[in-house]
């Protein structure tokens, strides 16, 4: 597998890790908010984008590769933040196995 190298000068995002933390509702439901993990530079890439028809509305998904330094703990089901911006996270890969990068392939929420 070739090795990625990217300059440091392309994380220019300041992003955070937000897990989920599930609340009960006292009615026998929870309620999902994020709690902040970590903060960190990484680079947002734009992939793809996808517009649907649902319920006689146009809904449009917008999908980005976020790269950042390896680190533990990242997982599908967090989210990134960056202002008022949030990108759910999907998978996570170390695109060379060499543990200096992760990529989150993310869905923008919110839009």
């Amino acid at each position: 597998m070739p090795v990625s190298f990217l300059d440091p000068g392309q994380f220019s995002a300041r992003l955070e890790l937000e897990a989920p933390v599930t609340v009960a509702d006292g009615q026998g439901g929870a309620e999902v908010s994020y709690q902040g993990v970590a903060a960190f530079w990484a680079l947002i890439e734009p992939a793809g984008h996808v517009v649907r028809e649902a319920a006689g509305a146009e809904t449009a998904t917008l999908t980005h590769r976020v790269w950042m330094r390896f680190r533990t703990g990242v997982a599908a089901g967090m989210r990134l933040r960056k202002g008022a911006r949030f990108f759910a996270v999907r998978a996570v890969i170390d695109p060379d196995e060499t543990r200096r990068y992760l990529v989150c392939h993310c869905e923008e929420e919110g839009l």
